[in-house]
């Protein structure tokens, strides 16, 4: 049986966003059957890449047994999470890309991102791992640093360097 350190990192800007934020790690702990090892504070933070209201940003440490590799967990949690917001309320067909090409960004009632999984990496056509916008993502960083392991740390200098 191997556990793996899982970090998330959690967003809302829409409605009670305190109540949405632990709405959502409600629906983690049922996803991964426990609850998190460690939490970080909760952090405001303006929109990040469009106009819109702050966001309330947090991240948890997960450290579920791994199922299959690692991608493929990793792949499962994703799709969890992503029910987890439609269930929410997070459209499920707002558009991700401009006509351009360019990332277009929302407000959210949530918004639930995989950071990390473990020390790996994986690309894979739906997830990148580490989540590859961490580094220019102070409401991402700050909580992380909160939370993160040494492992954690030694094994990503660029974020944590």
């Amino acid at each position: 049986m191997t556990r793996v350190d899982v970090y998330l990192g959690l967003g809302s800007n829409l409605g009670n966003r305190d109540s949405n934020l632990l709405q959502a790690v409600n629906r983690l702990d049922e996803v991964f059957g426990m609850h998190p090892e460690r939490i970080s504070r909760i952090v405001e933070s303006p929109a990040w890449g469009f106009e819109g209201d702050p966001f309330l940003n947090m991240c948890l440490l997960y450290r579920p047994v791994q199922e299959g590799t690692p991608a493929e967990h990793a792949t499962a949690l994703l799709h969890a999470f992503k029910e987890i917001e439609a269930a929410m309320g997070r459209p499920a067909d707002e558009p991700l890309y401009a006509p351009d090409g360019t990332r277009l960004y929302h407000n959210r009632i949530i918004d639930i991102d995989l950071l990390y999984y473990g020390n790996e990496r994986i690309e894979t056509e739906e997830l990148t791992v580490p989540h590859p916008l961490i580094g220019e993502r102070d409401f991402v960083k700050k909580p992380l640093r909160e939370i993160s392991k040494p492992a954690l740390r030694n094994a990503f200098p660029e974020i944590f360097g």
